[in-house]
Order: structure tokens, then sequence, then C-alpha cells
């Protein structure tokens, strides 16, 4: 077992360094990306943070926490807060969970309006397509997790003195059947040819984060160019 974990523990470190070296070309070329973790609490999620960011390039990635948001009424569109945190040219917004909050969480605790969710579906995909049309790169990763496994890892976690209160509020559990079927549209609906899923399995947080840095090593591998950027000189006046 122990040789397993180093053996894992080696493939993560050579996989960090690949994804960094892959990070190269996109800074070079000015290239934009958003990558999203969304899965439930205890998904592993933040194991497999940890991990990417550990590969990027500090100066070039930021990360936004995404948590619901009772002033957003007062900002106007819904998708308003995400728009401002769009990447800049050469880098990359990880967003940890997403717009799709709105029709996974907040939906399945009635926060987001049952007749609403055909026009979310429907902005979401706009919005995406947008980003597509500019040339910005979208990994959409989803963590999937056993009840079993989370509920243990959700129960270790209660057990810390530095526990946010309220985090229960946002709790649901994996095999809760309003959340399944609220997943089942989501995946039905937002799985589109220009921003597919990839579904990462969670039961394993070290396993969960080679899956997670594999799909955007290959998302980066296909997207970015791999010829070195042109320096173009001013011609002589004469």
């Amino acid at each position: 077992m122990a040789e397993w974990t180093t053996q894992r523990d080696d493939t993560l470190a050579a996989l960090r360094e690949h994804v960094g070296e892959l990070q190269l070309p996109q800074i070079a070329h000015g290239r934009r990306a958003i990558i999203l973790f969304e899965g439930l609490q205890g998904s592993a999620k933040k194991f497999a943070l940890r991990e990417l960011t550990a590969a990027f390039d500090p100066c070039h990635f930021t990360v936004h926490s995404t948590p619901f948001d009772r002033r957003e009424a007062s900002e106007g569109h819904w998708l308003a807060r995400f728009w401002r945190q769009l990447p800049s040219a050469g880098n990359t917004t990880i967003f940890f969970r997403s717009w799709y909050r709105r029709v996974l969480d907040d939906r399945v605790l009635g926060r987001t309006a049952e007749e609403t969710i055909p026009r979310v579906f429907d902005e979401i995909n706009e919005f995406e397509a947008q980003q597509r049309d500019y040339g910005t790169l979208l990994v959409k990763l989803y963590f999937d997790v056993s009840a079993d496994v989370q509920e243990q890892r959700v129960a270790r976690r209660r057990q810390s003195p530095w526990r946010v209160r309220g985090a229960d509020d946002d709790y649901i559990r994996a095999d809760e059947p309003a959340y399944q079927t609220a997943l089942e549209q989501l995946r039905g609906n937002t799985d589109t040819r220009w921003s597919p899923w990839r579904t990462i399995d969670g039961d394993d947080e070290q396993q969960a984060a080679l899956a997670a840095l594999e799909a955007v090593a290959e998302a980066w591998s296909k997207a970015m160019p791999a010829r070195l950027p042109q320096v173009v000189t001013s011609p002589r006046v004469a």
C-alpha cells in the first residue's frame, strides 16, 4: 500500500510539472481559460484544487469561491458577478463552485424558482458559447462522490473547532433524490459540444486529483498553440 501511495505521489508530481509546462504557451499567446470545480461537499474538490494550483504559475491564475449570495438581486443579472471575474489575456480563472449552483444546490434548497430553470439553462449555454466564440478555453469538472464517503469526510470536518457556523445549511447528501434529478437534468442540458462535462470520481482523493490534472492537461494540449509566438518588428523607415 505504501509503495502504491508513493507511486501515485510521484505520478502527481510529474503531472503537476507537465501542467505547468502546458501553461507557458497559454501565457505567451495570451489565451484565456476557465476551469470549473463543481460537486457537493466532501467530493474531493479542494484536494484536487490544491494540486492544480501547485502546478500553475501563481501570477497567471485566480481562484473564486462562489457561495450563495442573498444580495445577488441588487447586482442586476444573476450572472453579473461571474462576468466581473472572467480571465484577462494569458490568464486562467478557476471557479470553485460556479454558475451551476443555481440549478443544483440552490434549486434543491428552494432558492431557485422551478419555473426559471429552463431559462437559466439557456442563459448558461449562451454564456459559455460566448466564451468559446471569444477563444476562451472552458474546462468543466464535476466531482462525484458516494454518500457513505461524503458522510465520513463531512463528519471529520464537523469535529474541527474552526468549522464555519452555518455550513450545514448548504449540506446536501449525494444520494438525495432531488439532487440526483437536478444533476441528471444539468448533464442533459449543459453537456454541450463546445463545453462538455468531465466527471471525476471523488471517492479516492488522490486518484481524483490525478484525474482532474489529466483532464486539464488534455484540454490544454489540444487548445493551446504549440508554436512559439512570432516577434513582429517595425519596418525600418527610410
